[in-house]
């Protein structure tokens, strides 16, 4: 009987029962056992039921749980990530002395990244690396403003030998000539590669007129 409520004894192998069923009372009685067993079995059902339900429930809120913890960057996963995408910053230059000044971070590394490409050199090639510390990327941090290395002098002098020959002389043939970088002699190579003037070839004769006039 669905809905029912009751208390049942046992008394000679017949149940007396008293109690509710669909809101209206049930006098006290005897019925047989097997009667009360049958109306006793959906109310097992109905429990058996319900905690299956409530199990489901649990274990898919573990492994929601569980899952929402792998995921980088939520509740459980750490610090967060700076989002793809967003620029990368550079801190103020120190220890200038052949470049200007009023440069900012990132016309500092502009032109070192231009310098690395021409001669095919990595930033540690003229820069100290701090092994104790790491950038995003696992590489060594790089102290920037340290001399220790002599290659760092090295290119301070060849950026000043530049600077000299395109503001002294080139500036002063004409406009149309293109001014020296490191990649004109370099060429993607630490050490500039000689040019060995090919077998047969003698210089002109005579100079060029324009040439023997600016003597």
């Amino acid at each position: 009987m669905r809905g029912s409520r009751y208390q049942s004894l046992t008394v000679n192998g017949r149940v007396r029962m008293t109690g509710e069923a669909e809101g209206t009372r049930v006098s006290e009685g005897l019925a047989p056992a097997s009667a009360v067993i049958a109306e006793a079995r959906p109310l097992q059902s109905s429990s058996i039921s319900r905690l299956a339900f409530a199990v489901a429930l649990l274990a898919t809120g573990f492994f929601l749980a569980a899952a929402q913890a792998q995921v980088p960057g939520g509740p459980s996963g750490g610090a967060e990530s700076p989002p793809p995408g967003s620029p990368r910053t550079f801190l103020a230059p120190t220890n200038l002395q052949v470049l200007p000044k009023d440069l900012s971070g990132q016309q500092v590394h502009d032109i070192m990244e231009q310098w690395a490409g021409s001669l095919g050199a990595r930033c540690n090639a003229c820069h100290v690396e701090d092994t104790e510390n790491a950038e995003p990327d696992g590489r060594p941090h790089l102290d920037f403003s340290d001399d220790f290395k002599p290659m760092k002098s090295v290119a301070r002098r060849m950026y000043a030998m530049t600077e000299e020959i395109n503001r002294n002389y080139l500036a002063k043939v004409n406009d149309s000539v293109k001014l020296v970088t490191c990649g004109t002699c370099h060429r993607g190579r630490v050490s500039p590669e000689p040019f060995p003037v090919p077998a047969g070839e003698q210089p002109p004769a005579q100079a060029p007129q324009s040439v023997k006039e600016s003597r």
